[in-house]
């Protein structure tokens, strides 16, 4: 049996994003956003319902503040007690995985979405996607983009600006562009240099 190309997207295949079914899902997504981002200041828990119809899963105690921009939302899973702050991008072209007690400054851009380096294969409009997984514990700070396929590691804090290409252990500071590790914490995400 042939795949969909919501299946093909998923896996992680080669897929056209023109699809009826696909375009469909985007549609009923951008009206969720548009909601949230438009609702008024103090409307939290109209807020809250309009995450719940839009995300593939929200933990308790999470706050997203407006605005939000995504594609599907389906395939965005958000733990406890995660603070997302304002101006927040993420292309959920595949999963979306934050943990749970993650820090998450303006700005941030989490990107699954890529295209084919073949200019010919590119041009015909297909693209992919590979999954973006944020540990638990993970700050990122402002400005950060985070590229499709990257890990990042419980408790790792990576500096504003960074784009985060590679994956990222856990337990570590990172930054830069390309971002790279900086030095590490305790196993226990505590720093060994405070006092």
């Amino acid at each position: 049996m042939a795949q969909t190309e919501r299946e093909k997207m998923l896996a992680g295949e080669l897929y056209l994003a023109s699809d009826p079914e696909l375009v469909a899902a985007q549609a009923r997504a951008q009206e969720l956003l548009a909601a949230f981002n438009g609702a008024a200041p103090g409307a939290e828990a109209e807020r809250r319902a309009i995450l719940r119809d839009l995300l593939g899963e929200i933990g308790e105690g999470v706050v997203i503040k407006p605005s939000l921009r995504c594609d599907y939302g389906t395939q965005i899973r958000i733990g406890a007690r995660t603070f997302i702050n304002y101006d927040a991008v993420m292309l959920d072209c595949a999963a979306i995985e934050i943990g749970a007690d993650v820090q998450i400054a303006p700005g941030v851009h989490l990107y699954t979405a890529t295209h084919p380096l073949d200019g010919p294969l590119r041009r015909s409009g297909a693209e992919f996607a590979l999954p973006i997984r944020i540990g638990d514990g993970v700050w990122l700070g402002g400005g950060v983009i985070v590229c499709p396929g990257v890990t990042i590691g419980a408790n790792t804090v990576v500096g504003a600006g960074a784009v985060v290409t590679k994956d990222l252990p856990a337990n570590c500071v990172a930054a830069g562009n390309p971002c790279r590790v900086l030095r590490f914490l305790g196993e226990d995400g505590r720093d060994p240099g405070a006092a």
